[in-house]
């Protein structure tokens, strides 16, 4: 029977060396500043405490046998669970092709060996300290219902609200979860070079029956992380809120809401199973109820009169 690693109180620190001298100095260092701290000396052992205990941040060698560090931080983070711990790389002063490697498999940060303590410990509170910040922000957007991804420069799915989650399980039921829907990641690419260029960006639209999920581009920045918005759509809960917000009758705002899809009088009239002369004539009341004369003014009114939200 497996037995279950309990987390330490406290901020937690998983050191990773093979070198037994330096496992002992980094952890009386960490100790004695008021972390807690557990070590490994091979990359399985470190990989198994990571998925346990959630670290708050990883000190991690860069060359050990075996699985070096460089594996430990690429699978740490293709795995949702332990994706949003920091990784600080120690690595030697003239191992600059190390350096650049750390980036390149998500490491956060790098010391250099022989280890400086008051700079160790100097880049593990910054760090620490941002993804703490960062943690309260994606709570903060759990509390709200926002739907929100990030996914990193490979487009591997960062981190996600539940909602968004939810939303992903249900309009791609059979696609990883770590990783972004083949059919998001063109639009992705897209929106990014129109943000670089000074653009903007066209959201994504992915059709399920009556309803539609809108991938909005949030915050991009090409070399950590680019935020992804979700929300969704339904015809009913669209009508429904034209009724509301313009006093229509359902009719009107069923023809009105089909009229800010660009729909004609005709495919209005197919739709609902009506004539395109009563289409017309509950056009008329719309556009006396919106104080409108056009249909370009009255598909505007419509298009503004949509949820932001989700659902």
């Amino acid at each position: 029977m497996q037995q279950t690693i309990e987390r330490p109180p406290g901020q937690l620190v998983l050191v990773v060396d093979d070198m037994p001298e330096n496992l002992a100095v980094l952890h009386d260092a960490l100790d004695e500043s008021g972390y807690s701290v557990v070590v490994a000396n091979n990359g399985i052992t470190a990989l198994e405490q990571a998925h346990a205990l959630v670290p708050d941040v990883v000190l991690l060698d860069a060359v050990m046998p075996c699985m070096d560090g460089f594996e430990v931080c690429r699978r740490l983070k293709a795995d949702l669970q332990t994706r949003a711990i920091p990784v600080i790389f120690m690595t030697g002063l003239t191992e600059s092709e190390h350096v650049v490697a750390a980036f390149q498999v998500g490491g956060s940060d790098y010391v250099t060996k022989p280890v400086r303590q008051n700079e160790m410990l100097a880049r593990i509170r910054a760090h620490t300290q941002n993804a703490r910040m960062m943690s309260q922000a994606r709570s903060a957007l759990d509390a709200f219902g926002h739907a929100v991804l990030a996914v990193d420069p490979d487009e591997r799915i960062i981190w996600q609200t539940p909602l968004a989650r939810q939303w992903l399980d249900i309009y791609f039921p059979s696609q990883a979860k770590s990783s972004l829907p083949p059919q998001v990641s063109p639009w992705l690419q897209r929106a990014v070079r129109a943000r670089s260029a000074g653009e903007e960006a066209a959201a994504l639209v992915i059709a399920h029956g009556t309803r539609r999920l809108i991938f909005a581009l949030g915050e991009a920045d090409d070399a950590v992380q680019w935020s992804i918005v979700l929300r969704e759509e339904a015809d009913d809960a669209l009508v429904q809120s034209l009724m509301a917000k313009h006093r229509l009758t359902q009719r009107e705002a069923e023809v009105l809401h089909w009229l800010s899809k660009g729909k004609t009088n005709r495919d209005i009239g197919e739709i609902l199973g009506t004539s395109p002369r009563t289409v017309n004539k509950h056009l008329e009341h719309v556009f006396e109820k919106l104080g409108v004369e056009t249909r370009t003014a009255a598909t505007a009114l419509a298009v503004s009169s949509r949820p932001t939200g989700g659902g």
